[in-house]
C-alpha cells in the first residue's frame, strides 16, 4: 500500500485486487457465519411459534413452531440476499443504466414522457437518459458507490464519504446546461433541464434522496416519482414530440 514501510510485510488484503473483488470474496467466505445465524433466528422462531400455539390453545403446536422457524429463516436469507444484490451495479455485474431505463420507460411511458437512452453533444457532454415530458425535460445519470460510502451535504457541498462531491455535480449540471442550450436553439422552445443522479449502491439520507450543488441525487425506483411530482405542465403533445425529435437527430448515440 502506498506510503507502507519496507520493512513491514503488507497484508495481501490490501493489494493487487479491487474493493469489489474482496468484498465478493468476504462475502463468500461469511456465508458460514450467515448459516449460523440464520440457524439460531430459526430456533428461536421455532421456541417463539410453538409457545404462542400453546398459549392460544392451538393444536399441532410444533407444526406452528417449524412454520415460524420457516418463516424467519426465509427472511433473513432474503434480507442478506437483497443486501448483496443492491450492491450489484457497484461490482460490476448489472448495468445502472439498463436499470434506470427500464424504471423510466415503466413508468413514464403511460403518462406522455419519451425517454432517449445514451446522448450526448459532440465533445462537450454525455448522459445516460434524457427525458421529456409534460412536466418538462430532465438529464438522468447513473452512478455507484462502494456500500459503506455516505452520501451527505455538509455547508451547502455534496461529500461522498469524506471526499467533496463537486467533481461529480458540476459536470452534470454542465450536461443539463448544454442540452438545454441546444435545444432550445434548434426548436425554439424555452427549455431548462434538471439534472438528476441515480445512484446504485452508496449510503443516501432517510428518503433515499439527497438535493444540493444543482443536481438531485436518488435512488434509482425514486427517479420517475420525482419527475411525475411535477405538478404544473410546461408542454403540451406537440412541443413534447418535436423536443425528442429534435434531440433524436441532433444528439448524438452513445
Amino acid at each position: 500500500m502506498p506510503g507502507g514501510s519496507i520493512y513491514v510485510q503488507q497484508d495481501e488484503k490490501f493489494t493487487g485486487s479491487s474493493p469489489q473483488w474482496w468484498y465478493e470474496k468476504f462475502w463468500r467466505e461469511d456465508a458460514q457465519n450467515r448459516r449460523r445465524s440464520r440457524a439460531l433466528k430459526a430456533a428461536v422462531g421455532f421456541v417463539a411459534g410453538f409457545v404462542l400455539a400453546l398459549r392460544f390453545g392451538l393444536p399441532y403446536a410444533a407444526l406452528y413452531g417449524l412454520l415460524a422457524a420457516g418463516l424467519v429463516a426465509a427472511v433473513d436469507w432474503f434480507i442478506d440476499w437483497r443486501a448483496f444484490w443492491a450492491t450489484a451495479v457497484w461490482r460490476g455485474r448489472r448495468r445502472g443504466e439498463v436499470i434506470t431505463g427500464r424504471l423510466l420507460r415503466r413508468s413514464l411511458g403511460k403518462h406522455g414522457y419519451q425517454v432517449l437512452d445514451g446522448r450526448a453533444i459532440r465533445d462537450q457532454a454525455s448522459i445516460d437518459h434524457l427525458v421529456i415530458g409534460p412536466g418538462g425535460v430532465w438529464v438522468v445519470d447513473n452512478e455507484s458507490w462502494s456500500p459503506d460510502t455516505e452520501i451527505a451535504t455538509y455547508g451547502g457541498r455534496l461529500f461522498f464519504g469524506e471526499k467533496y462531491g463537486t467533481k461529480v455535480a458540476k459536470p452534470l449540471v454542465g450536461a443539463a446546461e448544454a442540452f438545454a442550450e441546444l435545444l432550445t436553439r434548434e426548436t425554439g422552445v424555452k427549455v431548462t433541464i434538471a439534472p438528476l443522479l441515480a445512484v446504485h449502491c452508496g449510503m443516501l439520507p432517510r428518503g433515499g434522496s439527497l438535493t444540493v450543488e444543482g443536481i438531485t441525487l436518488l435512488k434509482p425506483r425514486l427517479v420517475a416519482r420525482r419527475i411525475r411530482q411535477t405538478a404544473t405542465p410546461q408542454f403540451d403533445d406537440a412541443q413534447i414530440e418535436l423536443l425528442a425529435r429534435t434531440a433524436a437527430r441532433e444528439l448524438q448515440r452513445v
